[in-house]
Parts: structure tokens; C-alpha cells; sequence
């Protein structure tokens, strides 16, 4: 009896099971960013609303680390067997310079738009010491911002808590 009130009332077990942060999606409203598709178009993120969205933020350079999220992106995506046409890759290239041929074609199926870094900052939330582009992100099928996994992730961590996202949700 003793042990049962302890375990119950001391000891309080963590109820947390996910790898990325949650975020309260209140607290981080999608703006409207005036993203572009590459040819100059006009194209916002909510034109994937419906879908899960993946969604990361670096330069049009992609040093390694942005190379190696977009493989992992990638990778997650095809991970998810039958639920992967839940899933949409976008990557938000922060500037106007032109892209690697090779990496569009590496990275086939990623949706690139532009956006200014501005607008980005003041919207998504970052870990102390990291920037916006050191994250990956996850925005729900109804368009709000709801997870963000830290710098260098883990991508089997990660695709536990997409494998825990799509199976409890169904939307998107």
C-alpha cells in the first residue's frame, strides 16, 4: 500500500515520449511569408495544407549540415512506407541566389520557395545558442507550426515521432 502511494503521489512518472519539442502552436501563428516557388511565383506554405510538412530553412548555398537534413528529409519521407504521401518536404531558401542544379535533381520532390529570413525569425522558435537554420521543423495538416527537433537530430528518433504523428492523426 505504502509503495503503491509512493509510485503514485512521489514518484511521478514522465509522460513525455517524443524526441522533438513540442510547440504550442498559439504562441506561433503562421504569418503569411510571401514565399515564392523558385521561377518567382508566388506559392505559400499553405498550399500544403492538408499534409504534414517537414519543413527546413538555410540559404541557397546548403553547407553540409543543410545537405545532410535534406538527404534525412528525404530519407524519413520514404521511411514512412504507405503513410509517406501524408508527408511533404519543403525546404525555405533564405535568399535569392541561384540553386545547384545537381542538388534540385538530388533532392527531386522537395519543394524549394523562397522566403525572407526576417519574416522566418519572427516566427519560428529556436533552441539557445542555434539558429532557425539548424532545425527541422513539422507543421500539422492544418497548417500550425507544432514540433521542432534540435540541431544535428537524430533521424531514427525522428521517425519514431513522425511513425507517433501519423498513426494518431487522421488528418492529413
Amino acid at each position: 500500500m505504502i509503495a503503491s502511494y509512493l509510485t503514485y503521489y512521489v514518484i511521478k512518472p514522465e509522460g513525455r515520449t517524443n524526441y522533438g519539442t513540442l510547440i504550442d502552436p498559439r504562441a506561433h501563428p503562421m504569418p503569411v511569408l510571401n514565399t515564392a516557388a523558385l521561377d518567382g511565383k508566388p506559392l505559400e506554405l499553405k498550399a500544403y495544407n492538408g499534409k504534414w510538412i517537414m519543413l527546413q530553412i538555410a540559404d541557397a548555398e546548403c553547407a553540409p549540415p543543410c545537405r545532410e537534413r535534406l538527404h534525412d528529409m528525404r530519407q524519413l519521407r520514404l521511411a514512412m512506407g504507405k503513410d509517406k504521401d501524408r508527408l511533404e518536404r519543403v525546404w525555405l531558401v533564405t535568399d535569392s541566389k541561384p540553386l545547384e542544379t545537381m542538388l534540385m535533381r538530388e533532392y527531386d520532390g522537395t519543394h524549394m520557395l523562397r522566403a525572407t529570413p526576417e519574416a522566418l525569425k519572427n516566427w519560428l522558435p529556436t533552441e539557445t545558442d542555434t539558429t532557425i537554420s539548424d532545425h527541422l521543423y513539422i507543421i500539422d495538416p492544418l497548417g500550425n507550426l507544432m514540433m521542432r527537433f534540435p540541431k544535428d537530430a537524430d533521424p531514427n528518433k525522428i521517425k519514431k515521432d513522425l511513425s507517433k504523428l501519423l498513426k494518431a492523426s487522421r488528418i492529413g
